[in-house]
């Protein structure tokens, strides 16, 4: 069931997506630099400009918005990757430590007797 939502959903994003995509087949200039700004700097690459389709423009801004809100998030979650990771180093010593007392336990119960008779007599002696 979820399985075809999913494919549904993604069905009508890809035909809301092909419907921007016709309707905005324009070529439109893109620059580095408004035309002002580009005259006061005066180099090469301030001049910088292209030709690309409407779409492709709006596509692209909200793919690289995409990439900055991922980055920006991961940025943000730095300190609680970092607080699992610590904690789960914390774990594996605490787990290392439990299994050794176990091993200790169990050689100080190895020498002991085995017998519940035997272990009284031993305590009421």
């Amino acid at each position: 069931m979820i399985r075809w939502l999913r494919i549904l959903i993604l069905l009508v994003l890809a035909v809301v997506l092909l419907t921007v995509a016709l309707a905005n087949r324009d070529p439109v200039t893109v620059k580095l630099m408004p035309d002002n700004l580009a005259a006061f700097v005066a180099t090469d690459w301030s001049a910088w400009s292209m030709e690309l389709p409407l779409y492709a423009v709006i596509f692209g801004g909200i793919v690289a918005g995409l990439l900055i809100g991922f980055f920006w998030e991961w940025m943000r979650e730095h300190k609680h990757r970092a607080e699992a990771r610590r904690k789960t180093k914390e774990v594996k010593t605490l787990q290392r430590e439990v299994s050794t007392l176990k091993s200790k336990v169990d050689a100080a119960n190895a020498n002991a007797p085995k017998n519940d008779v035997l272990t009284a007599l031993t305590k009421s002696a």
